[in-house]
């Protein structure tokens, strides 16, 4: 009798470690405070420059087709937590973050902000106006931290090294708002010639006829 209360104790503490192992198969994140100090908890790492990607409008900032010849955990990270950079050119903190997503190997795409109906767009989708930003699933980071940003993305699960195929490149860089191109018009069609007019009649002033044998003139 003591023996199966032994047993029933091994196996209530066994179903207690199987809950607890499903507990902890849930999305855990790690975070790093200022003094170095490192925990681990179920919510996600929150930053005073983190905000929630929707901008005031609803709109959603554009996000990233996964490339399924990625590798199966990569794509999984790149589904949950797609990446999208925004830049400007001359921007060295811009450049310093790409270098960043592209040294890692972070799937990501890239929008550029260069013309006013670029900044209008910046501003809906995302409630802000400096750059580089970047959006890491529902978190925006504004301006270019490699700590911080570099904690993101070590909380949705991203290598710290690059497991890209050789053959992976991001697709290049493109503006937040699409140009339209007009369409070239059509020549317009060449007038038709004139009929070359045909010449008056001669002129009978102050000639006779029959009917004005003088030939005066009124």
């Amino acid at each position: 009798m003591k023996l199966d209360g032994r047993l029933g104790s091994i196996a209530l503490a066994a179903l207690t470690a199987c809950a607890a192992g499903s507990a902890f198969a849930q999305q855990v994140y790690r975070q790093v405070d200022a003094n170095g100090k490192v925990t681990y908890s179920d919510q996600a790492p929150t930053a005073r420059n983190a905000q929630p990607v929707t901008g005031s409008r609803g709109g959603d900032v554009t996000s990233l087709p996964v490339d399924n010849s990625l590798p199966y955990e990569l794509r999984q990270v790149a589904q949950r937590y797609p990446v999208t950079l925004y830049t400007r050119d001359e921007c060295q903190p811009c450049d310093a973050a790409r270098s960043l997503l592209t040294t890692r190997g972070v799937p990501f795409s890239e929008k550029t902000v260069q013309t006013a109906q670029d900044n209008d767009a910046l501003q809906r989708q995302t409630g802000q106006n400096s750059l580089p930003l970047v959006a890491i699933g529902a978190q925006q980071l504004v301006g270019f931290q490699d700590s911080e940003w570099s904690r993101y993305l070590d909380a949705a699960g991203y290598p710290t090294s690059s497991r890209l195929p050789p053959s992976y490149r991001n697709a290049p860089a493109s503006p937040l708002v699409a140009q339209v191109r007009a369409a070239p018009q059509a020549p317009a069609a060449a007038a038709p010639a004139a009929a070359p007019s045909s010449p008056p009649p001669p002129s009978t002033a102050g000639v006779p006829t029959p009917e004005n044998p003088a030939g005066i003139r009124f």
